[in-house]
């Protein structure tokens, strides 16, 4: 697979950089950013993978996080990912709509057409940008996932289904319960159809519910603000709460009192992130 380098900045001793590429998985072009330290320069690093929110692309992270100062210090390789497919003949929400089709794809393998052919998000982030991240950058096989809103929701599903490919998982503000808040259940509904239990393998509530004693569970780090706008009705934090309590997960859940759903709120704890993700990286087998 071959990728296009859009732009890149010298960013703390390292590399910020944009790429382009096609994607036979979305079946159209692509966009990443990518955050590379200085140590990989000399050396491969572990990799951290951002999953945005509603609205956002892969600028937003990269732009608005201050990730790069402690990515630096730690030598943690960062790539995140665009929210959704895009460009010609990728369809959108026909109302225009903010929290459906383009910049919302919430991660998922879409089964219902017209969105079948290009929302494959699920597979995108799961198998087809790690390879490509593998071919081209100096990682090493060490990788864990985080995001925010949709994304966060994305990163703790992901982790949830695929336990083996990930040292740890964290989020901001994800949404927890999409089968039960407006946000998914939009989403839902016409990327995978009215079948409600084909919903429940993207619900990081229902997933945690069918773990078994014997199941790897990863370390897992949750931020959430008291006063985001969309605590109650859409992300329902509370809920993420009391199915890691009955499953016996070892979330750590953090309400930071006075914080909202913006990147005020994530640059203020994205430190805390990356050193969560650092000491996993650690423990991991090479």
């Amino acid at each position: 697979m071959t990728i296009e380098l859009v732009s890149q900045n010298r960013s703390f001793g390292g590399w910020q950089k944009q790429y382009t590429h096609r994607s036979s998985v979305t079946g159209c072009n692509m966009r990443f950013a990518v955050y590379l330290p200085p140590q990989a320069e000399t050396e491969k690093v572990p990799v951290l993978y951002w999953l945005s929110g509603l609205t956002c692309t892969d600028e937003n992270f990269m732009q608005k996080a201050a990730a790069q100062k402690i990515a630096a210090e730690l030598g943690i390789a960062i790539v995140a990912p665009d929210t959704s497919p895009r460009g010609e003949g990728v369809p959108d929400d026909e109302e225009g709509a903010y929290d459906f089709g383009l910049g919302a794809g919430f991660y998922l393998n879409a089964t219902e057409q017209p969105w079948a052919q290009h929302y494959q998000m699920y597979d995108y982030v799961v198998k087809e940008l790690p390879q490509l991240i593998e071919q081209h950058f100096p990682v090493t096989d060490k990788k864990a996932i985080s995001g925010h809103s949709m994304g966060g929701h994305g990163a703790l599903t992901i982790a949830l289904k695929n336990s083996d490919r990930y040292s740890s998982v964290s989020a901001f503000s994800p949404i927890v319960n999409p089968v039960n808040c407006p946000w998914g259940q939009k989403a839902f509904r016409h990327y995978l159809g009215n079948d409600r239990e084909s919903w429940k393998q993207y619900d990081s509530c229902e997933l945690m519910s069918v773990l078994k004693p014997a199941d790897k569970k990863l370390p897992m780090l949750v931020d959430q603000g008291t006063l985001d706008n969309f605590l109650v009705e859409q992300l329902q934090t509370r809920s993420l709460e009391a199915s890691a309590k009955e499953a016996d997960y070892p979330l750590e859940l953090r309400y930071q009192e006075g914080y909202d759903h913006s990147y005020y709120f994530i640059s203020s704890f994205i430190e805390d992130h990356l050193r969560f993700h650092h000491q996993h990286f650690e423990f991991a087998q090479d």
